[in-house]
């Protein structure tokens, strides 16, 4: 059928319309390589500036993150990333030693952040529990979150979602952005596998 000019198109109605495909996000999550620091770099300094989901009130350079990077590696605990089908990096997650002392070296501390307009489709569920599942296979016992108490919401739901209970709160005990934040402990224990070598031994 041919149109001429000044014709309407007919338009069907709306329960006849095809049904667009859903937008598919797509990602994949792998070890964090030299290359990704840079990005890391922009979306934690990023949170720095703009909000108090992380409590470091200043900006991190290259530097800070190559030692970071160095030190998971010579630990053997996990830094994982999140990309693109096209590499662009879209957050990223990491375990870090809970304290310094022997005692404490089957727990860890998780951290995880996404970069803007990654939130709100599954992508921080998915790198948790990567998180999670390379621990487990570390031998780790216990992983530990330390969130604000103030704005982090997402956060706290994220990880109410995989399985971490609260633990503890503690008032006011950090100053930014002209007022007081506290900030909460959730703790998950994990299921180490069995026959493997604790994060940081020798081999």
């Amino acid at each position: 059928m041919q149109f001429e000019p000044g014709d309407r198109r007919r338009v069907l109605p709306r329960h006849l319309r095809p049904t667009p495909a859903p937008e598919v996000f797509s990602f994949a999550i792998r070890p964090v390589e030299a290359a990704d620091l840079p990005h890391i770099r922009e979306i934690y300094d990023h949170f720095v500036r703009n909000s108090v989901v992380t409590l470091d009130a200043h900006t991190r350079g290259i530097p800070h993150w190559r030692d970071k990077f160095t030190l998971l590696n010579r630990l053997r605990l996990p830094f994982l990333v999140a990309v693109s089908p096209g590499g662009a990096v879209l957050g990223f997650a990491l375990a870090q030693p809970w304290a310094g002392g022997n005692a404490y070296r089957y727990t860890v501390e998780d951290s995880i952040y996404l970069g803007p307009g990654a939130g709100g489709k599954g992508l921080g569920t998915a790198l948790l529990q990567a998180l999670i599942d390379a621990c487990e296979q570390l031998g780790i016992r216990e992983m530990v979150a330390v969130i604000s108490d103030s704005q982090a919401d997402a956060s706290v739901r994220l990880h109410a979602r995989l399985g971490f209970e609260e633990a503890g709160r503690t008032g006011r005990v950090a100053h930014r952005f002209g007022r007081d934040i506290g900030t909460l402990y959730m703790k998950r224990r994990l299921r180490p596998a069995k026959g493997r070598r604790l994060f940081g031994s020798a081999r």
